[in-house]
């Protein structure tokens, strides 16, 4: 099969498609072919080494969207289902970027009904470091929340999900975004980032900028690992590492065939296109997610 990795380290010119063999299933695995895989921030990060791995061949890709085609031992999917996945790793030989990619049979979701697998392929990742940066946050309906980089992936499912439980949302965004970030459900906009909230969801990595918009004694999501700004005024301050987990992802599948998520493709690439796809990652004012296609 054909796999995009990188051998070394650099641009997107050190993204490469290679032959690579067809992973086998094991215990409590399953193979899926590949229909489509969005292409994310942390794929330029691995890329350009800022997760090691240097003398090694690394493989790209964490979303996944497509047919299971072999199973381990042990799983309750079959040959034929249409699912989604999340397959979680910063240094791993094969990513998701590829035609074919075993997961933890956990870590799988049967796909949505009401979307085609390229709009499926941009939820698992961005949507679950969403809802389990929410979840730390432990706001109730009515509590008052900012969203940083709310017109982005993340931000953008953060405040449609925060919105859906009752939390009043301001999206922090660039103005050019206002419509956007307000179609989501954003019940305020702020381009400056003003006012004072119970919670920040830092999508954006502002750090300590965002930190200040907290309440004393509120609460600060990062969505970098163990990368959040030092606690002050009593601010309970942490951050998100995202976790495949099948059955929440079936939650959020759900809520997109009920019309609460929306999913948002830029671009679509052909996987040999996959250095193009990097290129355009790194131009930056994407809105919407790229995926490559198989």
């Amino acid at each position: 099969m054909r796999a995009a990795v990188v051998r070394t380290f650099g641009g997107p010119e050190a993204v490469e498609v290679v032959e690579a063999e067809l992973p086998e299933p094991a215990a409590r695995q399953v193979r899926i072919k590949v229909a489509a895989a969005a292409l994310n921030p942390v794929d330029a990060g691995v890329r350009s080494g800022v997760f090691g791995g240097a003398g090694k061949e690394i493989g790209l890709g964490w979303d996944v969207a497509g047919t299971v085609d072999a199973t381990g031992v042990a799983t309750a999917w079959n040959v034929g289902d249409e699912v989604v996945a999340l397959d979680y790793g910063m240094v791993k030989p094969l990513g998701t970027h590829a035609e074919y990619v075993v997961v933890d049979t956990d870590a799988v979701a049967e796909a949505p009904a009401s979307v085609d697998a390229v709009a499926a392929a941009t939820l698992p990742l961005n949507a679950l470091t969403a809802v389990q940066a929410l979840d730390l946050l432990e706001l109730t309906p009515g509590q008052t929340l900012l969203v940083t980089g709310a017109a982005g992936a993340v931000g953008g499912f953060a405040v449609q999900l925060a919105a859906h439980r009752g939390i009043a949302v301001t999206g922090l965004a660039r103005e050019a975004d206002e419509q956007l970030v307000r179609s989501l459900g954003a019940a305020g906009f702020t381009a400056t980032g003003e006012g004072s909230y119970d919670a920040v969801l830092d999508a954006a990595v502002l750090g300590e900028a965002a930190l200040a918009r907290v309440r004393d004694g509120g609460a600060y999501a990062g969505v970098i690992p163990q990368a959040q700004p030092a606690s002050v005024r009593g601010v309970r301050t942490t951050a998100v590492e995202v976790s495949a987990d099948g059955a929440r992802l079936a939650e959020l599948v759900r809520l997109v065939d009920e019309g609460v998520l929306t999913l948002r493709v830029a671009e679509t690439f052909a996987l040999d296109d996959a250095a193009k796809a990097h290129a355009r990652l790194a131009e930056g004012g994407v809105r919407g997610r790229l995926v490559l296609v198989p």
